[in-house]
């Protein structure tokens, strides 16, 4: 039977002029920045603002609807985390037990917990890109992977972001559910949440959903793109859903709706000691990420697969769940606008990011940090640049000046224009004082050499 879009009902409790003053802006935005498509959902419990804009498909020109189900990237982990604290909500797992008493392909790293899977403070390398894992098993990558050679710190003393650990958190799901986890995650989470399962790569799905895409920088002309995830890496980034159904794991989150049990949505609403993510967000826990605005503290996640980026905001003080999807790279400037104008549209101040770091000094010449540093297969090498400063490059890429601080945080600069956005920070060993890691936007990576 085809699928059938659901009438979206108007916004009833929602003024009129609220939603056009919000349509407009979202407009205007798409138009600015190359974004076919976007999505947009505000809600405070009282009232509610659905919106979208543009079309799906620049190929097609399919149109872009309420319902239209885009990729999320990573913003899959926090259904997939909600997935495990099921499991052990139901006495199946227990959180801070060895993840290699189930699995065996981390039986070298046994104090790797599951918390700290959740939480990304396993230690756990990134892994390898799509392409290289696609030919694979979940087992063998891990096994691959989780090797004491390859760990990046002690599990639960610092943060490094992984797919690894959430390929791991799946594989946890199909050992103890005994369903694959495309299955699980539809039958335990999404359809109680009302959520109709659509993932990247399904050429069955009914459902309608967005191509990402990108922009030709020297033409301006907008075209899709395909999605490159492996199989196996399906628990970390395979979900596609509207902000409807973004908003809809948010409420669940914060009590508005059964789906989740309220042990649960705490246990993932609650920060996780140690986990410092840097330039992702101002804090973490099992699954959700923690952004500070005044002082308030918003829970929620950000997702970009290829040419889509999607963002997830809650408030559980206030009740208010924000939740954006867009089918363009774009679409994270866009998101970074529109969340800053909604405290002027909708008097709701919304964290697209981190707190800045606020005045850190004077920057520092810091020549200690020079050195190969690596993650999985990752290496991040930092030299000195033409003008004495440190520069970072990954595998060979385009070398980024960094502007170093005495706190060891420094920001990464735009070679363009000179904007400074923050990148991470060093790490110096308690015992010997010297660098032995260095965070990039939310990924460690242990120092190999000094050259």
């Amino acid at each position: 039977m085809p699928y059938t879009v659901p009438a979206v009902p108007a916004d009833p409790c929602a003024p009129a002029p609220l939603r056009h003053a919000v349509q407009n802006r979202l407009d205007a935005l798409a138009e600015r920045h190359k974004v076919p498509g976007a999505q947009l959902v505000l809600d405070d419990g009282t009232e509610t603002v659905s919106l979208h804009t543009g079309i799906a498909d620049a190929a097609t020109g399919a149109p872009f609807t309420a319902d239209t189900a885009v990729a999320l990237g990573s913003l899959t982990k926090p259904y997939t985390a909600a997935l495990v604290l099921l499991l052990v909500d139901d006495g199946d797992l227990d959180l801070d037990e060895p993840v290699a008493d189930h699995l065996p392909e981390l039986r070298g790293l046994p104090e790797v917990a599951i918390r700290h899977l959740l939480s990304h403070t396993g230690g756990l390398p990134t892994g390898p890109d799509s392409d290289t894992s696609s030919a694979t098993t979940g087992a063998r990558y891990l096994t691959s992977l989780c090797t004491p050679a390859q760990a990046l710190f002690p599990p639960g003393t610092d943060f490094s972001y992984s797919n690894a650990g959430y390929v791991a958190a799946g594989r946890l799901v199909e050992e103890i559910t005994g369903m694959p986890w495309h299955e699980a995650v539809r039958v335990l989470l999404l359809d109680p949440l009302g959520t109709s399962a659509a993932f990247v790569g399904d050429s069955t799905a009914t459902r309608p959903w967005a191509a990402g895409h990108a922009v030709n920088t020297a033409t301006g002309r907008v075209r899709p793109v395909g999605q490159n995830l492996a199989p196996l890496e399906a628990p970390a980034g395979a979900l596609m859903a509207s902000a409807a159904d973004l908003a809809a794991l948010g409420n669940a989150l914060i009590g508005r709706s059964q789906a989740l049990p309220p042990s649960v949505a705490k246990e993932m609403l609650r920060p996780e000691d140690r986990a410092r993510p840097g330039a992702l967000a101002d804090g973490w826990g099992l699954g959700i990420a923690h952004y500070r605005q005044g002082d308030d503290l918003w829970c929620g996640h950000d997702g970009n697969a290829q040419g889509t980026s999607c963002h997830l905001r809650v408030d559980p003080t206030s009740g208010v769940v924000v939740s954006f999807t867009g089918n363009a790279g774009g679409a994270t400037a866009l998101w970074r606008e529109l969340a800053a104008d909604l405290a002027e549209l909708a008097g709701v101040r919304v964290p697209a990011g981190p707190v800045p770091a606020g005045e850190r000094g004077r920057p520092v010449r810091l020549p200690e940090c020079w050195g190969t540093y690596r993650n999985g297969g990752a290496d991040y090498r930092v030299t000195e640049g033409p003008d004495g400063s440190p520069v970072l490059s990954i595998d060979g890429d385009l070398a980024l000046p960094l502007v170093c601080y005495a706190d060891l945080s420094y920001d990464l600069v735009d070679p363009g224009t000179g904007r400074r956005e923050p990148g991470g920070r060093f790490h110096r060993d308690p015992a010997t004082g010297r660098i032995e890691r260095v965070q990039v936007s939310g990924r460690t990576a242990r120092r190999t050499d000094d050259g």
